[in-house]
């Protein structure tokens, strides 16, 4: 593994957790928002840009190879999860990246307890997993718009068009 591989820093949930605990007593405000983040494009950079905007702290989980291969078919992902988490852990806006295998972040979710709780425009808050728990436990649920043009689905489809 190269050098650049072994500086990233990501979190498993038990230190993620910790670390959210941490902010929290600092008085930091917790965002969380979380994808497959396969092929990064600018609609996905817009999304994070945005969801660190609204607090101090931004947790971004992200599905390990077989949660997206589960739920997007058997040739994704396109970019292995050490690949994905290291693009997401060197971009500024993002503090914290953490994986997940369930095929939702729920679980995730209640282990951190964000304040602000993140999803792109595609997404309604009823559709918005964990979105019950965090309002339950005061916090919010926030919709950014998408960036028309931009999908990883399109991109893929574009590269093997031919």
């Amino acid at each position: 593994m190269s050098d650049y591989h072994k500086r990233v820093a990501v979190l498993d949930i038990t230190e993620a957790t910790a670390f959210a605990e941490a902010q929290r007593k600092q008085g930091k405000t917790i965002v969380f928002t979380n994808g497959c983040f396969d092929l990064l494009h600018p609609g996905h950079l817009e999304i994070l840009e945005k969801s660190r905007e609204m607090g101090d702290c931004l947790f971004v989980g992200v599905n390990t190879d077989q949660s997206v291969a589960r739920l997007k078919g058997p040739t994704r992902p396109i970019q292995p999860l050490v690949n994905r988490t290291a693009v997401l852990s060197s971009l500024r806006s993002v503090n914290c990246v953490v994986p997940f295998s369930d095929d939702t972040p729920l679980q995730l979710i209640k282990a951190i307890k964000p304040d602000i709780l993140v999803k792109g425009g595609d997404y309604t808050v009823s559709q918005v997993v964990g979105a019950d728990f965090v309002k339950k436990n005061g916090g919010r649920v926030e919709i950014v718009p998408i960036l028309a043009g931009f999908s990883t689905t399109s991109i893929i489809s574009k590269t093997t068009d031919g």
